[in-house]
């Protein structure tokens, strides 16, 4: 089987789990199916986007269940190791992390196999790794996290950037894939430790 297959079922878990975790912190009278449905929309929002804009169909969760298999093992283990997983919340950052990376990359190929421009597809990558938190944070009734003072989305475009640069050398695909998220996580765990941000747009 695939190892990114499976790399990608275990990101829409984690992404599942994520979001169905911040749907009850932000409001502890959430239940299962509210929760869920945050985790849900969390974990599938920017792969959807990505796929609608292209006009791929079905999209993936839709065509492949073991998408949907693998958000509802998200949503229920967050919600049985509620408290536990709480307490590991610089760990889901990690794992949010890997989870922009792997899902940046993800949707930058598949716009490349659509036969979009690189600089599209690179975006397309984006789209991929952030929408579904974007969603998630505005159903929430909260900032998402990229309108604020922090390096995320812009790290994802780094990394798209790093992927298709390598390509055009002529690397070898997996050497890529993997480098290209070794690339955001780097950039994104570098951001966090230093406070790293892009400077602020205003008027004069």
């Amino acid at each position: 089987m695939d190892p990114i297959y499976i790399t990608e079922l275990f990101g829409t878990f984690f992404f599942s789990m994520s979001g169905a975790l911040a749907a009850a912190e932000h409001n502890e009278e959430h239940d299962w199916f509210g929760a869920g449905f945050i985790g849900f929309v969390t974990a599938i929002g920017g792969g959807s986007l990505r796929d609608i804009l292209l006009g791929s169909y079905p999209l993936i969760w839709i065509g492949n269940v073991s998408f949907l298999y693998a958000i509802l093992a998200g949503i229920i283990l967050a919600g049985i190791f509620y408290n536990t997983l709480l307490k590991l919340r610089k760990t889901f950052l990690l794992f949010d992390t890997f989870g922009i990376s792997l899902f940046t990359i993800l949707g930058t190929e598949k716009a490349l196999r659509f036969g979009i421009s690189s600089e599209v597809a690179a975006i397309m990558g984006m789209f991929t790794a952030v929408m579904g938190g974007v969603v998630r944070d505005t159903l929430l009734n909260e900032i998402p996290i990229i309108f604020k003072k922090e390096i995320y989305a812009s790290a994802c475009l780094i990394g798209a950037s790093a992927y298709l640069l390598l390509i055009q050398f002529g690397v070898e695909r997996n050497i890529c894939f993997f480098l290209s998220i070794l690339v955001i996580v780097i950039v994104r765990v570098l951001a966090l430790k230093f406070h790293l941000s892009l400077p602020k747009f205003k008027r004069g």
